[in-house]
């Protein structure tokens, strides 16, 4: 996610250059073309009221996908901070529903074998959350390679909470996210029959379990539903039909003026509004899928690190990793 305020002007450029170019080169061809032309009395130009209604609806219709593609980005975000929220329910109600008694586990007690496999948890849906899918945005439209640091492969980290042979039991699942939870309910029946948990604060821990599989399944709804095709292609589609035409209504106008070098005003007058327009497009397209690991994606990485340190101190431990710190603005 990227964090600083005003957005530096070198990734915009980065952005833009390949687009701004074309329009450069599209303006100058239309504007030379009608200078040459008009002298020979033909009139390549349009009318700009039909562009301008054809720019309004584009204008709209943008503006709702961009609308739309926010609102992923938006619940992704909210699905996470309700996944901070219960995580420290969850550790709160180990802390204080159960006994502080040794374990057979790796592990120092069974407060930190039911944390620790949360933990787990969180990590492993980060990981799953950010595997590549079918569609890859430079198939939808032009987005450069700002990919963040891979860490679609660490999956040694959640081998630190969890003993050598769960961790091999759970990586072997197809969902690793959802047998972790399977196995905090698990330690939870086996904590009823050894009579350290009563029934009603089990119920309640379920319940807690219960909301964790709610919001992964929401995080998983987000990452296996593409934003609609339908929508994102023909916004793309649209923006470049009026983009083509944008010159040969500008030369309209500036051709009516008295001077005659006026007319070369088309060019960076069209290179203008052509880049807001294409910005737009792209803000949307960056907005729709909120957990690639892209710029401004949902900072998965820097909220399990906040997670972490929350429930280790809840422990009473007192060596915590660092905090996530933003990497050039971008914040992972």
């Amino acid at each position: 996610m990227y964090v600083r305020r005003n957005i530096r002007w070198s990734l915009v450029w980065k952005f833009a250059w390949r687009n701004i170019l074309f329009f450069v080169l599209w303006s100058v061809i239309v504007t030379t073309v009608y200078v040459a032309l008009l002298k020979q009395g033909i009139d390549v130009s349009i009318p700009f009221l039909p562009l301008s209604t054809i720019g309004i609806a584009v204008a709209f219709y943008i503006g709702f996908k961009n609308s739309q593609s926010y609102d992923r980005f938006w619940e992704g975000r909210k699905i996470w901070g309700g996944i901070v929220n219960y995580s420290r329910t969850w550790a709160n109600q180990v802390l204080t529903y159960l006994p502080n008694l040794p374990t057979d586990s790796t592990l120092s007690s069974l407060h930190a074998e039911l944390i620790y496999r949360h933990l787990a948890w969180i990590n492993a849906l980060r990981i799953q959350l950010r595997r590549t899918t079918i569609l890859d945005r430079k198939n939808l439209s032009y987005v450069p390679d700002l990919r963040l640091k891979n860490d679609r492969e660490c999956q040694d980290y959640i081998r630190t909470f969890l003993t050598d042979d769960e961790y091999i039991e759970v990586m072997q699942k197809a969902n690793t996210a959802t047998h972790l939870v399977k196995n905090q309910g698990k330690a939870l029946r086996e904590l009823i029959q050894q009579e350290q948990l009563d029934a009603y604060r089990q119920v309640n821990m379920m319940q807690t379990l219960e909301e964790l599989y709610n919001l992964q399944g929401k995080c998983e709804r987000i990452k296996n539903t593409p934003f609609p095709r339908q929508y994102a292609f023909f916004s793309t589609v649209f923006v470049w039909i009026f983009v083509i035409l944008l010159p040969f209504g500008l030369v309209s106008e500036f051709g009516k003026m008295s001077n005659s070098s006026v007319i070369w005003l088309t060019v960076p007058f069209s290179v203008l509004i052509s880049w807001i327009f294409a910005t737009i497009e792209t803000v949307g397209d960056n907005s729709e899928d909120p957990f690639e690991n892209y710029i401004n994606d949902v900072p998965m990485t820097a909220l399990c690190r906040t997670i972490e340190i929350d429930l280790r101190q809840l422990l009473g431990e007192t060596e915590m990793p660092p905090k996530i710190q933003p990497v050039d603005d971008i914040l992972l």
